[in-house]
């Protein structure tokens, strides 16, 4: 009995869920325009002083940076060889990239050249959804748009089944594709999934939107009144109803101004308003940084907000230990997804249908979160030492190298 849902029902999933994608996509990219909140300053006053923010970025950047993928070890079905044949350098970090900012991403694999070897590109969560089996991690049937037009019109779609793929050209099918693989070939890479939300959460959360459009407020707030600061508004009172009335850039901008006495010996007062001072609005985007600092795991160093003198480097570790779980949770999390990619793909060059269970012993390894500066290899040094007094063998080149992210001479890799 078929058990799909079908094409139809996958693209009207996708035409849900892309909305909220392409909005983290503007607020990484700093192009999302916030609505004018505000009862004071007319909302073309405003348009004139639009900020704008990158925290956001610099939430996912920070973290995607810090995670650098290396190989799998234990290689049993040579999956380093596929993806080092798929440009390895782009590919890992456009994935982590990608799911961080939409929560997850999707892999799709093809045949490749005559090697044999699969290619994988990488699609946004935009425009690839599927039906996600919560157990293995993988999709029981996927749906991939693979091209469009310049106004966004669908070109080129992919509907994934197992054991086969359907390509489409404007709604109509033109090639279907058979193979043993029995999983769709289409793999989502996902970011802090949960049993609620399978596929994932993204960096860029409800939270860290309001801070970010909290301190935008903020600046345009204080640009406005910038103005009034380096310009203060003057007045003068008791003026002859006879008396010329005085241009206003010119009463702002001239060095010295003359009034003389009415017939009846009466002078006018000159008084300037008090000047609006700044400081409130440094405390305000002071906050709204302290706020997205703690949604995010970053410091106010982090955003530009110096605290401290320079610190060591094991003080901005201590200082980002949230950053480091955080870290160490999505390896966990992407290292799953990268696997099955590695999975399907060598179901896929070999031409047969392996069991999952089969890659048990293979894991994929990382780079250290943190890099080590020459104390903290010191410590480390000192401490192999006596623990392998203690314990003989206990630290080798391939523990030090997971501790220090350094390949040692002798490595041969």
């Amino acid at each position: 009995m078929d058990q799909t849902k079908g094409i139809e029902y996958l693209r009207g999933k996708l035409s849900d869920r892309s909305q909220r994608v392409n909005i983290r996509y503007k607020q990484y990219d700093a192009k999302y325009v916030d609505k004018a909140v505000g009862i004071t300053i007319p909302p073309n006053i405003r348009r004139l002083y639009r900020a704008t923010f990158g925290w956001c970025a610099k939430a996912v950047d920070a973290l995607a940076d810090r995670l650098v993928f290396r190989e799998f070890d234990n290689d049993n079905f040579e999956l380093n060889e596929i993806f080092q044949m798929n440009n390895p350098d782009v590919f890992f970090d456009s994935s982590v990239l990608s799911a961080l900012i939409a929560s997850c991403c999707f892999v799709y694999i093809s045949p490749g050249d005559e090697e044999g070897i699969p290619r994988l590109q990488v699609v946004d969560a935009a425009n690839a959804t599927g039906v996600i089996d919560p157990i293995t991690g993988l999709l029981k049937e996927g749906y991939a748009v693979l091209s469009r037009e310049d106004n966004g019109k669908v070109v080129d779609e992919a509907y994934f089944l197992p054991e086969r793929t359907v390509l489409l050209r404007d709604g109509k099918i033109t090639e279907t594709r058979s193979h043993v693989v029995p999983h769709p070939l289409l793999v989502p890479i996902i970011h802090r999934p949960d049993a609620v939300r399978p596929f994932g959460r993204s960096r860029i959360t409800r939270a860290a939107m309001y801070y970010q459009a909290y301190a935008k407020r903020t600046m345009e707030r204080a640009d406005i009144t910038a103005e009034f600061y380096s310009f203060p508004q003057k007045y003068a009172t008791g003026l002859s109803q006879d008396a010329e009335m005085i241009d206003a850039w010119k009463a702002t901008i001239s060095s010295m101004l003359t009034f003389e006495k009415d017939e009846d010996g009466d002078k006018p007062i000159l008084g300037q308003f008090t000047t609006p001072s700044m400081s409130p609005f440094t405390e305000q985007l002071r906050t709204a940084a302290a706020g997205f600092a703690g949604e995010t795991g970053l410091t106010l160093d982090d955003l530009g907000f110096v605290t401290d003198n320079p610190s060591s480097a094991e003080a901005i570790k201590a200082s980002h230990e949230t950053l480091r779980i955080a870290a160490k949770k999505a390896q966990r999390t992407f290292g799953s997804g990268f696997l099955n990619v590695g999975f399907l793909s060598a179901c896929l060059r070999d031409d047969f249908p392996y069991k999952r269970k089969q890659f048990y012993l293979t894991t994929p390894k990382w780079e250290p979160t943190f890099e080590a500066d020459a104390s903290t290899l010191s410590l480390i040094g000192d401490g192999a030492i006596k623990i392998n007094q203690a314990i003989p063998g206990y630290f080798d080149g391939d523990t030090l190298r997971d501790l220090t992210g350094i390949k040692g001479a002798r490595d041969g890799r």
